[in-house]
């Protein structure tokens, strides 16, 4: 059990397929946080943050940077791309953000290299209509490497001789499955290896014990943001697999991934869209066509394209079963409603209650592609509302059926909406519970 006299750990996570606007919230929450972490995931992850009509979007650096003298940590659980890492510094820092001095990477994070992104794109190529539809930039093949205990890991870098012999092993075993299996060109070993090293001293003084420093952190009183990457139904073990990303985005990951007991997680926030989306391939059973109708409204308004691939999302009605299934396996305090705003206009909206599959019903969203692929949502409809909800403050500037809507999706899925989003801007924000009051 936690001491009530020490800090209150928030962590933020995605509660559908990603996308649901967790960015923004993590920037808003940074406020009240000495330190923001990421846990999971790469640059795969993206996240979109507008301040004051200024668009900026992240991709590896936590969303705490945007926010001075905010602490920002990248944990063991997160693989690395040390030239992504660096272009991304170089952006923030020509916008006038300081970067360097205020973000640590984890020396076990696992290094993204050449050879992880050519066996991404070479084998989602193989597979043909059978991808799984990832971003191509080697995230998978990084994991499956730490997996194996042949990763390359970044204190390794910093060890010229140790990398040099590490990375001739692994070349070996990739470059022959590269060329002979996937019919790929093979990754030239001097060049990696020099292209490395030549960031190495700009890697340097970012590298130290992240586990340590949030201790640290912690011990003397300092809030802190754990920020999740995708969603919780791309999890590894939880998802819709093989439809998923290569790591655990749920909520207990936030201590494993980043080197904390599981007693220094006090909130767990759930970010939720007032609809769905998912990008990339895999069953989707509220889905709706994108060209036309209501589908359409939503990619249309919603700006539904993926902030990392630009891929257009896929989308469709509320699903509160597949939350259901969020709750069960985050341990969701509190959600947080995004992207209300899309919704002015519809005449009528509905929820996604449960699902029919093989005659009978269900009311959780199914483990796996196989099952989920055959599930028939069941809806409840409610009236939508013409009045706009975009920048509203509090409840009270809501529609009445606009809050009518709320409110049948926490009867529904059992968690209260403690904030809701009304716009992209950090200051569109309502609040009804604030996370770190909690």
């Amino acid at each position: 059990m936690s001491n009530t006299n020490v800090a209150k750990n928030v962590v933020v996570i995605g509660t559908q397929w990603g996308d649901e606007g967790k960015g923004k919230i993590v920037d808003w929450l940074t406020d009240h946080a000495a330190g923001v972490v990421r846990f999971q995931g790469g640059h795969n992850a993206g996240h979109t943050l507008v301040i004051k009509g200024q668009k900026t979007a992240l991709q590896l650096i936590p969303s705490g940077i945007m926010r001075e003298g905010v602490a920002c940590y990248i944990g063991n659980g997160v693989v690395v791309s040390v030239p992504d890492v660096m272009r991304e510094i170089d952006k923030l820092q020509a916008a006038g953000i300081e970067v360097v001095s205020r973000l640590k990477i984890s020396e076990a994070c696992p290094a993204i290299l050449p050879y992880h992104v050519a066996i991404d794109v070479a084998r989602e190529a193989k597979r043909g209509v059978n991808k799984i539809g990832t971003t191509g930039k080697g995230i998978g093949p990084a994991y499956e490497d730490k997996v194996a205990r042949r990763a390359i890991r970044i204190a390794d870098m910093l060890n010229e001789t140790r990398f040099a012999e590490k990375l001739k092993e692994n070349l070996e075993y990739h470059n022959f499955v590269l060329t002979n299996y996937l019919g790929g060109t093979a990754i030239d070993f001097q060049k990696t290896f020099d292209d490395a090293m030549a960031l190495v001293p700009r890697l340097r003084p970012m590298v130290g014990d992240v586990s340590s420093a949030l201790y640290a952190a912690h011990k003397a009183g300092g809030k802190l943001l754990f920020e999740g990457a995708q969603g919780s139904l791309l999890d590894v073990d939880h998802g819709t697999y093989p439809f998923v990303t290569s790591s655990n985005c749920v909520a207990g990951n936030a201590a494993a991934g980043a080197g904390v007991g599981p007693n220094m997680l006090h909130y767990i926030l759930g970010i939720t869209k007032a609809y769905t989306t998912r990008v990339g391939s895999g069953p989707f059973p509220a889905e709706l066509p994108t060209d036309a109708g209501v589908g359409e409204h939503l990619s249309r308004v919603g700006h539904e394209f993926g902030t990392v691939t630009g891929r257009a999302r896929r989308c469709g009605w509320f699903d509160a079963a597949l939350l259901r299934r969020s709750v069960q396996i985050n341990g969701v305090s509190g959600m947080c409603l995004t992207k209300l705003d899309v919704l002015d206009g519809l005449e009528s909206l509905k929820l996604c209650t449960g699902y029919k599959i093989d005659g009978r019903t269900v009311d959780i969203f199914p483990v796996g592609a196989e099952e989920a692929a055959l599930c028939e949502p069941v809806y409840e409809e409610m009236p939508g509302w013409t009045d706009s909800t975009v920048g509203a403050k509090s409840m009270d500037d809501l529609p009445a059926n606009a809050r009518a809507y709320i409110k049948r999706i926490e009867e529904l899925v059992g968690v209260p909406v403690d904030m809701v989003s009304t716009g992209p801007d950090r200051e569109e924000t309502i609040v009804l519970r604030h996370p770190f009051a909690a």
